[in-house]
């Protein structure tokens, strides 16, 4: 009998299917045997190194997002593929009203037990719903770990689709020319990819601001929804 895990015997959509169902038992796995830093960090650096990198990447949105929340009118945010709620959290320690989710039961279960403000749930990027909109949708290092160029379209319109007339979709990829595949769980994509996914649907690129962290090419896209 065919072993259910192997792709030669699968189409080319199948074995991608396959590769994703991989990607999200890797990364809930890795939620559940790393620490609070370095399951949604970066595993080549120790404690020290994540806490900085996590730094960087917060101060980073902050700037993006500016200061312009007040107890009476909160910016209300989205963390998208949250994992175990570090930047939700923070979000919420300076005044926004933030609901977050990410698809691995144990990332979002550390969340909920660290409470902090923010409001947690189990979802993908294509599922997750919201009866209102959002004034900032943010996804941090989540996209370019969608192998399927179909299921990150996907995700990727969902999203857009939360966004509230004039505000912003956060995203973090490259600022590349080409897709590129690198390693077993990640695909960066080029600039221009999420411009034509997201232009047609209101929303244009306003800026990339590249972390700055050591070595690391990666940084925040700025969607604007124009319409």
């Amino acid at each position: 009998m065919a072993d259910p895990t192997t792709t030669d015997h699968l189409t080319a959509r199948d074995a991608l299917g396959v590769a994703d169902d991989r990607t999200r038992l890797y990364w809930d796995a890795r939620h559940r045997q790393r620490d609070d830093l370095a399951s949604g960090g970066h595993i080549g650096l120790d404690r020290p190194g994540n806490e900085i990198f996590y730094a960087v990447r917060l101060g980073a949105l902050l700037t993006l997002i500016g200061d312009l929340s007040n107890p009476s009118a909160p910016l209300f945010v989205l963390d998208a593929g949250c994992g175990k709620g570090h930047f939700a959290r923070a979000l919420a320690r300076c005044g926004h009203r933030v609901d977050a989710f990410d698809t691995s039961p144990a990332a979002i279960a550390h969340a909920r037990a660290e409470g902090g403000g923010p409001r947690y749930a189990e979802a993908s990027l294509t599922d997750w719903r919201s009866p209102w909109p959002y004034d900032v949708v943010l996804c941090v290092d989540v996209l370019f770990h969608v192998l399927d160029d179909s299921q990150w379209s996907a995700g990727l319109r969902n999203l857009a689709s939360l966004v509230r007339a004039t505000g912003r979709l956060i995203v973090a990829d490259s600022d590349g020319r080409a897709r590129s595949p690198l390693g077993d769980y990640i695909v960066h994509r080029p600039t221009a990819a999420y411009r034509r996914e997201l232009e047609p649907l209101g929303l244009r690129h306003t800026l990339f601001k590249p972390y700055g962290f050591r070595e690391n090419p990666l940084g925040f896209h700025v969607f604007t929804r124009i319409r």
